[in-house]
């Protein structure tokens, strides 16, 4: 068994074990390594230390536990490995910003949404809402992982029928959050059933997440998960310079057999901002704008991300375009430096949609992948209490 497959098993171990007294000279033990070679190793493999994975593994299973269980609170320290409830509670407040009683109570709050970008920022916040929209098509990674969790599956396209009043009425919200301004029929109808509508008017991801946060007491868990992004981005813009280096990167669109330069918010913030890639010169700010494939081969970059059009069309087009002398002439396509890039997220604007950007960049241009299990806000464990 090799080195790294022993790594992966033990990370394996952690996470079955996690509610076990466990320490890095056990875990190293099993490992066949020294303690102090085994801190480092895992470390280099998962960009985080064992005893900071540990952490996570049991902070989150006891966010699940405050969220859905009436357990006292030394019966969740003693359920998540932790025989001190009080350094529980320490180490709680230290990971996540709010002690585990505020948590429990801030948890328990059942809110709405219409929007898909609604629900990646209360994702971020560890609230998973009671009615959002829930489309396999347009919104999957929310379908797979959280269809059989939310009460109320709403639609985005008709957000005033009668299917939606009847779902929300149904799951009773205390709050229903907007990022389109909505109208005062919505508005009136949801104070008659006693639900506050918030309307979110701001514009980019980081303030969206707090002004949701600030809506609903959870301004530290927001703050936190902005300052894990930043730490996240400043790692991986390090990582990815040392592949890079200074490439220059173009995003393009296809649709039908028309490429279109084309940058969004998104793809903004995290490639050209937050990793500072260097960008073509047409995409220093968000852009959507044909392109022929003379004019793409003038500019020539180093690598491109490709985002195709889901239809029959696009895709027919695509495989012909492959066989075409002048993209085969790009350098990108020469090296092998062409990404194709999923409709979600990079169509997407939130606080999980951008950090889900991150690990793709990272993953795509280095084959590191930060998340090998989903983390505590993206998976089962984020369920909120109904």
């Amino acid at each position: 068994m090799t080195t790294s497959i022993s790594l992966k098993d033990i990370r394996d171990y952690i996470a079955q074990n996690h509610h076990l007294p466990l320490s890095i000279e056990h875990l190293a033990y099993i490992a066949g390594l020294s303690a102090s070679y085994f801190g480092e190793a895992f470390k280099k493999a998962y960009g985080q230390s064992a005893t900071d994975y540990l952490t996570e593994l049991r902070i989150g299973h006891a966010k699940q536990l405050l969220r859905d269980s009436d357990l006292l609170l030394r019966d969740i320290a003693r359920e998540v490995g932790y025989s001190d409830e009080f350094y529980f509670s320490r180490k709680f407040k230290k990971e996540v910003g709010v002690s585990p009683s505020v948590y429990s109570k801030a948890a328990r709050q059942r809110i709405s949404t219409f929007s898909v970008a609604t629900m990646g920022n209360l994702l971020a916040l560890g609230i998973l809402p009671v009615a959002a929209p829930m489309n396999a098509k347009w919104s999957p990674y929310y379908y797979n992982h959280y269809h059989e969790h939310i009460h109320a599956h709403l639609t985005i396209f008709d957000t005033e029928s009668e299917d939606n009043f009847r779902k929300l009425a149904s799951v009773k919200p205390d709050i229903h959050i907007f990022q389109e301004e909505p109208s005062l029929i919505m508005v009136d109808w949801l104070e008659s059933i006693g639900v506050k509508p918030i309307y979110i008017q701001t514009n980019n991801w980081q303030t969206q997440l707090m002004e949701i946060a600030s809506a609903i007491n959870r301004q530290n868990i927001g703050t936190q998960f902005i300052h894990d992004y930043k730490q996240k981005a400043l790692q991986a813009k390090q990582a990815i310079q040392q592949v890079a280096k200074q490439d220059v990167f173009a995003v393009l669109r296809l649709c039908e057999d028309q490429l279109f330069c084309y940058c969004n918010q998104g793809i903004q913030d995290v490639l050209f901002t937050d990793l500072q890639l260097q960008p073509i010169d047409t995409q220093r700010q968000t852009c959507n704008e044909p392109m022929t494939l003379e004019e793409l081969l003038a500019i020539n970059p180093d690598r491109l991300l490709l985002i195709i059009c889901p239809d029959a069309s696009t895709r027919n087009y695509w495989l012909a375009l492959q066989y075409v002398d002048s993209w085969k002439k790009l350098q990108a396509v020469k090296n092998g430096h062409v990404y194709v890039l999923p409709s979600n997220p990079w169509f997407e604007y939130s606080a999980i949609a951008i950090n889900r950007m991150l690990d793709e960049t990272l993953l795509m241009l280095t084959g590191k992948n930060p998340n090998p299990f989903p983390v505590s806000v993206h998976g089962i464990l984020s369920n909120a209490s109904l």
